[in-house]
């Protein structure tokens, strides 16, 4: 199958034409790609194929050998800004835990000498220990006694050695562990992204913005606070803010990324959202929130959400745009009959929600 489709894809390149003509449109860089992104699609098209993510793929990069060096350096230099380098982390996480393997197999080796020396050290104990009580001169166990403690004294200085060495090898393997979890994505308690990769898909968003003109949104979910209160119970508000998470899950597109930003706030970064389109999605998670029961002990619990919603902007920072949906989250604690709030940031005011 592989083989069938580059031949067809080597045939198309040779009798499709070609409507950029390996020309670069500098005032408007993005229209180069959607005009070739169009190309890709009818050599699909024309080969019978169908135009899933992966045979789009396929072509784009083998269309893409044929055009000028410019053009091509031009559309992968826009590709590149979303690119995440996940696989060269992946690679660098992979490695990093290689070498904690590696630290935890030493440790258990210099735990199983520790413990040999131990009970050879408790053997001689207890062989000096029958020598001693046999004996009956001074003298001869005076002897003995020195022996045992030369014994002892060479024991000690191989399992200080030893310690020192469990000591470094732990403080690396620490070190190791360290790393890897400054560098994961995953927010195991929630089951979704954590804050470190939400800030880094935030800050993509901003450059592709920049980039290709189109509008995206920022929104921020929290549990009620009233709620919380309400309730007065530490696990049962850790059981409804996991509840939340996977309802953000169940209702977020593929497209959306929907991270633990810290202390039970999640949000939901919305590509090519605009803000209406976001108050949509906002009010859906509302209703879905509202619709679903939680019960503690006898007690049904409604659930309900506060919700900030923001633009992301190229004017604004990263830090910035998060302040800007956590503003419209308070907003949204001050008015109870509301579930999400709005606040914008434009280039010269920040427009919060009527």
């Amino acid at each position: 199958m592989a083989g069938t489709l580059r031949s067809r894809t080597r045939r198309n390149i040779s009798t499709t034409t070609d409507p950029l003509n390996n020309t670069l449109n500098m005032d408007n860089p993005s229209s180069d790609l959607e005009i070739y992104s169009k190309e890709v699609l009818s050599s699909l098209i024309a080969d019978n194929l169908p135009p899933t993510p992966n045979n789009f793929s396929l072509y784009f990069d083998r269309l893409l050998e044929d055009k000028s060096e410019n053009l091509r350096k031009q559309i992968i230099s826009m590709l590149e800004l979303e690119e995440s380098n996940d696989a060269e982390n992946t690679i660098m996480l992979e490695q990093s835990l290689k070498k904690g393997f590696s630290s935890v197999k030493n440790i258990l080796g210099v735990t199983a000498n520790l413990y040999k020396n131990i009970s050879l050290m408790t053997k001689i104990l207890d062989r000096r220990k029958t020598e001693l009580s046999e004996i009956d001169e001074k003298e001869s166990a005076a002897g003995l006694i020195v022996s045992l403690e030369s014994d002892i004294t060479k024991l000690n200085a191989i399992l200080k050695k030893q310690n020192s060495q469990m000591k470094i090898i732990y403080d690396e393997t620490a070190d190791i562990v360290k790393s890897v979890d400054n560098e994961t994505i995953f927010d195991n308690q929630f089951g979704v992204y954590n804050k470190r990769y939400l800030l880094t898909k935030v800050k993509q968003e901003i450059a592709l913005i920049g980039e290709f003109k189109h509008k995206s949104s920022l929104i921020m979910i929290e549990l009620d606070k009233e709620l919380k209160v309400n309730v007065q119970n530490e696990k049962a508000v850790m059981l409804m803010t996991r509840t939340i998470a996977r309802l953000l899950l169940k209702t977020s597109r593929r497209s959306d990324t929907v991270a633990h930003y810290g202390n039970g706030i999640f949000a939901m970064l919305l590509k090519h959202t605009d803000i209406q389109s976001a108050k949509k999605a906002s009010e859906r998670l509302a209703d879905l929130v509202s619709n679903s029961n939680f019960f503690l002990a006898d007690r049904e619990i409604l659930l309900k959400i506060s919700i900030g919603i923001t633009n992301i902007g190229t004017s604004f920072t990263v830090e910035e745009t998060i302040v800007s949906a956590m503003d419209a989250i308070q907003q949204a604690y001050l008015n109870p009959k509301i579930d999400f709030a709005v606040s914008l940031r434009n280039d010269e005011v920040i427009v919060p929600a009527k």
